[in-house]
């Protein structure tokens, strides 16, 4: 049984992203996956990754527990906003601040390489975006995508991780909207 961990990085309860990663959840768990459902923004945790990785700061409980959740998963499902070219802060603080060496990278010593602590994990980024798909990845290079896919996810070694963008989502009709929802909840079926 493949054991999910979806990751909401939208601050809104009521956005389009929580409609997809909840379908997605339903999807799953109709394969008879078990899931977990983390939401950033009901956690309470400082952003700011104050020292860098000069000097560890304590984990706050939520992140403590969020990070038992990041081990458990074979699978984690990243469902996040594109604003101005990359995620929301809040997701980025998380990121910043769990993602650290010793835990998801060990650098090596003496050495411009490192161990990927996070190898036999597999992902899938689903992201939401005002513009269209390819303008965004010809007219900037798809940054938040990158970032999350390639110097986060891939970095740490979860790998394969696909990407499914959800497009010109101002401008969405509810029919459109209704699609993407069946399209997440499909995605969660897929997954063995």
């Amino acid at each position: 049984m493949k054991k999910i961990l979806v990751i909401n990085g939208h601050p809104n309860p009521e956005s389009l992203n929580h409609a997809l990663a909840e379908a997605y959840i339903k999807g799953a768990r109709n394969t008879g996956a078990e899931v977990k459902y983390l939401i950033i923004a009901d956690l309470k945790f400082n952003p700011d990754l104050h020292y860098g990785y000069r000097k560890r700061t304590e984990l706050e409980p939520d992140l403590l527990n969020a990070w038992e959740q990041i081990k458990w998963a074979d699978h984690m499902v990243w469902v996040h906003p594109t604003w101005w070219g990359g995620m929301p802060a809040i997701m980025k603080g998380f990121i910043d601040r769990l993602f650290l060496p010793g835990m998801a990278f060990r650098y090596r010593e003496n050495s411009v390489w490192w161990d990927k602590l996070l190898s036999g994990k597999t992902g899938h980024i689903i992201t939401s975006i005002d513009q269209p798909a390819i303008y965004y990845w010809l007219a900037f290079g798809r940054p938040s995508i990158n970032q999350l896919k390639k110097s986060i996810l891939q970095f740490c070694g979860v790998d394969p991780v696909r990407v499914t963008v959800v497009t010109n989502v101002r401008t969405a009709t509810p029919e459109k909207i209704r699609q993407w929802i069946e399209k997440a909840e499909k995605l969660g079926s897929e997954l063995k």
